[in-house]
């Protein structure tokens, strides 16, 4: 039974983004009687849970081929979904809440490989998100629903992005175009278009703080550039810029999706390694490319719209200021003024899809991630 009595459904949306930075937490309420809807989603609390520099060392480490790879990821597998199980006890003590007060978690886990599209090494297109679904059921006491890209793939899509219809209900207006930007490792984008469901798009836009955070970090004691402001100290290297959008995937028409197995320090080497620009230049070109390649997107889909930016590249005000040049004819925005959190945005998803997989709700959009139906998305597994 998913209610008592009428009493609100509430969902934990568990997200783990390709930043490998931690674990974002959203409680989501959901009433009864508006539950098929995502604009009966409440955010009643969020919570976050940073790794620490091991954790985030071994989940990067995954992301690319390299030795031992099956027990390593194994072994992470159950060690995530134990650190998943600690935030969520964690945060259930913050709120005064018990396991039995929650309906199911909805855990999109940690991605270290998408690989959605076939090619000479990848004859059967896959994608992988680890974090152990039955040990985090056990632990916790709380049914989870996980595995939401896997159908969707199946169905010739590209399991990705998932969130579109998520978005359409939260920030979709019959008068303006929106989009909503999420600026993770990779960046994607939700194109909402005005009065127009049917029409709503979505697609990964390539890479968000991936490529800014790995060149930071190979010159800095830390993970990644505070504001911006080293990038904002170098200058942008046109010729660079230029020979990096000049890449297949900007070129690929949705829909599109990809991940840092592909933006990587390989990716960056092959346009950089005979390069005599300092670092900080390179660092200021790479969160050029960044705003660049989202704002091309935006202004090919759109001439006048509202942009709501979130996830962690909100927080780098360099790059934000960057991509306001870029938009100058659009609103840009935190979603913030809608009262959301922008790091428990994702989460919120999760959690709404975990409610759609109780209700019988198709989760993917066709048009959006490229599979042949719409179905819903996800597996049950009880504690």
């Amino acid at each position: 039974m998913l209610t008592r009595n009428n009493e609100k459904l509430r969902y934990i949306g568990l997200m783990s983004g390709t930043s490998a930075d931690g674990i974002d937490l959203a409680l989501v309420e959901f009433d009864p009687i508006e539950a098929e809807h995502a604009n009966g989603a409440k955010l009643t609390a969020s919570y976050y849970q940073a790794y620490n520099d091991v954790t985030h060392g071994k989940i990067t480490e995954l992301y690319n081929p390299s030795d031992n790879e099956i027990d390593r990821a194994g072994s992470l597998h159950v060690e995530l979904a134990q650190k998943f199980a600690k935030a969520i006890s964690q945060f259930l003590i913050q709120q005064q809440l018990k396991p039995g007060d929650i309906t199911a978690i909805g855990c999109h886990g940690q991605t270290i490989r998408h690989r959605p599209v076939k090619n000479a090494d990848i004859t059967a297109p896959f994608t992988l998100q680890i974090g152990c679904l039955q040990t985090l059921a056990v632990l916790t006491g709380i049914r989870v629903i996980g595995d939401f890209r896997t159908k969707d793939i199946a169905l010739g899509g590209q399991g990705a992005p998932l969130v579109p219809a998520f978005h359409q209900a939260i920030f979709g207006s019959a008068e303006k175009d929106v989009f909503v930007v999420n600026i993770g490792g990779i960046a994607n984008i939700t194109f909402l278009p005005r009065n127009a469901i049917e029409q709503t798009t979505g697609f990964d836009t390539g890479p968000g703080n991936a490529l800014m955070d790995y060149w930071f970090s190979k010159h800095h004691n830390a993970r990644y550039d505070e504001n911006g402001t080293w990038a904002k100290s170098g200058d942008i290297s046109t010729s660079l810029l230029q020979e990096m959008l000049d890449d297949k995937y900007f070129k690929q028409a949705a829909p599109k999706s990809t991940g840092r197995e592909y933006f990587n320090r390989q990716w960056l080497t092959s346009f950089i390694e005979n390069s005599s620009l300092s670092s900080a230049d390179i660092q200021a070109t790479l969160t050029a490319l960044t705003a660049e390649t989202i704002a091309n997107e935006i202004g090919r889909l759109s001439t006048k719209s509202d942009v709501y930016l979130c996830g962690g590249g909100v927080e780098n005000s360099h790059l934000v200021s960057l991509l306001n040049q870029k938009l100058s004819k659009h609103s840009v925005m935190n979603t913030h003024t809608k009262k959301i959190n922008s790091d428990s945005l994702e989460a919120m998803a999760f959690a709404w899809l975990a409610l759609a997989f109780d209700k019988n709700i198709f989760g993917n959009i066709p048009a959006v991630t490229g599979a042949s139906k719409q179905v819903v998305l996800g597996v049950s597994v009880n504690p």
